[in-house]
């Protein structure tokens, strides 16, 4: 028997939201972040999410590691990704 945690699937569906490089696909409201460790992945992300207190300390790693210019071009955060979608998985619920 499974349990089913619909708030965990639809913050998963949401962030597996991606664009094409051309940057088109990304919602008013929204945001485009690159997550990882050596390897990036692009989510979307509710703008919302950039207040709330726990993404802020990530966004705070985020300018310790890459200062405010990045060779991605984008919003950068240095995190695994597993962390990344249970933060945002949190924030969603």
């Amino acid at each position: 028997m499974a349990i089913r945690l619909p708030g965990v699937v639809h913050a998963k569906q949401l962030l597996r939201i991606r664009t094409s490089s051309s940057g088109r696909g990304v919602p008013k409201g929204y945001c485009a972040v690159y997550v990882g460790e050596s390897q990036k992945k692009r989510f979307v992300i509710p703008v919302s999410y950039l207040n709330h207190h726990e993404f802020q300390a990530l966004l705070s790693q985020a300018v310790e590691e890459y200062g405010y210019s990045h060779p991605m071009g984008g919003l950068t955060i240095p995190c695994r990704e597993d962390i990344f979608v249970s933060l945002t998985s949190r924030l969603g619920a």
